[in-house]
This record gives structure tokens, sequence and C-alpha cells, in this order.
């Protein structure tokens, strides 16, 4: 997975999946990439950064189940009372954690690891419905993964994570829905 640069080949799927033909009017642009960027003190990872730049911010089609959310967005039933974002941040995991199964009392650390697993260093990508949130992580060891966060836990995509047989990143992500493959489809 090529972080700095975008593959061509995964440029082709991501407009194929979206097959966006307002030649690029709904995409964001460099400058305005750039400003993101600046401001939250990160870089993205390819290939989502070329796709926002040059293909498009945001699809109602999809993924998720109710749209891909523009860079600057958050879903609609995120809710109001959540820390700012703070994306400079690292994302705090690399494996998968169900906070729900832990045995353990919660406690005020297990809540603060939440929050940032929830608002440390990732773009949340769009929303399942019922609290189940995708996310592209965009600093710390995770780059340029994405995660499924929810109230019970967080789970990486991508098949050497061995939940799903897609490959990792946004691109392995996208073609994956625009194959219509369940998300986790390991055997």
């Amino acid at each position: 997975m090529n972080l700095e640069q975008a593959d061509p080949d995964d440029l082709a799927v991501l407009r194929a999946a979206f097959a966006v033909d307002d030649g690029g009017q709904s995409a964001l642009g460099w400058e305005a990439v750039r400003a993101f960027e600046a401001e939250h003190g990160m870089v993205l990872p390819e290939p989502y950064r070329t796709f926002v730049a040059e293909i498009t911010d945001g699809s109602y089609s999809g993924p998720p189940d109710y749209g891909l959310v523009g860079l600057a967005e958050l879903p609609d039933d995120w809710g109001d009372e959540r820390p700012e974002r703070d994306l400079r941040q690292p994302f705090p995991l690399t494996s998968q954690w169900l906070w729900e199964e832990d045995d353990s009392e919660p406690s005020e650390e297990t809540d603060l690891l939440m929050d940032r697993v929830f608002d440390h260093g990732s773009i949340v990508l769009g929303t399942d419905g019922c609290g189940m949130y995708w996310h592209l992580v965009v600093t710390g060891p995770h780059r340029g993964h994405v995660w499924l966060i929810t109230g019970e836990g967080a789970t990486p995509f991508g098949a050497e994570f061995g939940f799903t047989t897609a490959e990792s990143g946004f691109a392995g992500w996208v073609e994956h829905w625009a194959a219509n493959k369940p998300w986790f489809d390991a055997t």
C-alpha cells in the first residue's frame, strides 16, 4: 500500500466505482486539500488524497450504507456532544479491540482511550447507521488503513487482519464495496 504516491490502478478503481462524470467538479481541488492538511497538521494518505482532490468529495451512493461523507464533514448521526477531533494525534490502535468484551470494570483510562479511538488520527468516511462508523487513519502506525469503529469496539479492514478477503486501504475498501461483497467475508 503506497500512501505517498497515488497508484494509477487504484485511481482507475475509484473512478469506476463512483462513475463521476462531472469532470471533477464535485472534487475539492488541490488547493482546498492542502489547506485542510495545513489546518489539521497532517498529510492525507494516497489514494484518498487524490480522490478528494480530483475525483469527488463524498458520494450519496456509498460506501458505506449512508454514503461517503465529504472530507471536512461528519455523518448526520455523529452527535453534537463529541469532543473536537484532533487529526494531528496518532490513531491509538494497531489491532482489533472489542471493549464491550473487556471483563474489567470500565475505567477513566478506558474511556479516554475510547475517545482517542473515535477522535484522534482519523477522518470519518461515513456510517452504516446504528453507531457504526468507517474511519480512514491519517496519522499513526495504521496510516492509510480503514477501520470500523462502533460502540462495541474497533476493527481494521483488510485481508491481513483476517476479517475480509479485500485489500487494505481506501481503494481496497471501495473496490470491495463496488463488488457488492459483505464487509466481513473471510471464510
